[in-house]
C-alpha cells in the first residue's frame, strides 16, 4: 500500500524557489491564483484582469527574497495584489479622461433627474440604478488611485478602516482623510455634471 507524499507548504515552496528551484514559484501560482484573480476583479476593468494578475506573480516573484515567513505567504501576496491594482489606476490617470458627452444616453437622463430634484428615495428605487452605478464609475475615474481604491474598498466591498489599512500598508488614519478627501470630490464630480446638465436645458 503505498501513500501519497503531503503537499508542500507554502514556506517550503518559497525556500526551494529561494535556494534556486525557480519552476517551484508555478505551484504558488496555481495554489494562490484564485485569490490573486479575486481580488483583482474587484479593483480593475474586466479587460485589464488578467494582464494585471500576471503582473502580481511577476512582483512576487521578484520580490521573493523580501518575503518574511513570519506572516502567510496568502496576506503577503493580497497586499502586493492591492498596491498592484494602486498603480494600476496610477498609470491609467495619465490617460485623459472620459468627458461627461462620452456618457451614454442614459446616463446623462439618470443626471438629467438628479439635476431636476429626484427625491433620493425616488433615485433608489429607479430601474435605471445600474445607469447610477455607471455614472458612479466615471465619476471615479477622476479620482487618484489611493482615493478610488479606498473608496471602493469601503463602500462596494464591506472592508473597514482597519482592514484596508492592512492591505494598503497604510495607518488607519490615513484611509480615514484619503476616504474624506475622495467623497468630497465625488460630490463636487456630480455636482458639477448636474450644473453642466441643467445649463444646457
Amino acid at each position: 500500500m503505498t501513500t501519497s507524499t503531503p503537499e508542500p507548504g507554502d514556506a517550503e515552496v518559497i525556500a526551494r524557489v529561494k535556494a534556486g528551484a525557480v519552476n517551484d514559484f508555478e505551484l504558488l501560482i496555481t495554489r494562490h491564483r484564485a485569490q490573486v484573480f479575486a481580488i483583482v476583479a474587484g479593483h480593475v476593468p474586466a479587460a485589464s484582469v488578467a494582464e494585471t494578475a500576471h503582473d502580481v506573480f511577476v512582483r512576487a516573484f521578484l520580490s521573493l527574497a523580501n518575503y518574511r515567513t513570519e506572516r502567510p505567504f496568502n496576506h503577503w501576496l493580497a497586499r502586493l495584489a492591492m498596491r498592484t491594482c494602486y498603480d494600476f489606476w496610477r498609470r491609467r490617470k495619465r490617460t485623459p479622461e472620459t468627458p461627461l458627452n462620452d456618457l451614454t444616453d442614459e446616463h446623462q437622463q439618470w443626471l438629467d433627474r438628479a439635476a431636476y430634484g429626484a427625491s433620493q428615495a425616488a433615485l433608489a428605487a429607479d430601474v435605471s440604478r445600474r445607469d447610477a452605478a455607471e455614472v458612479l464609475e466615471w465619476a471615479l475615474r477622476r479620482l487618484d488611485a489611493g482615493e478610488r481604491l479606498v473608496l471602493t474598498m469601503l463602500h462596494q466591498e464591506g472592508h473597514s478602516v482597519s482592514e484596508i489599512a492592512k492591505r494598503l500598508g497604510w495607518t488607519a488614519t490615513r484611509v480615514k482623510v484619503t476616504a474624506f478627501r475622495a467623497r468630497n470630490k465625488i460630490r463636487g464630480v456630480v455636482r458639477e455634471a448636474m450644473q453642466k446638465k441643467g445649463r444646457r436645458t
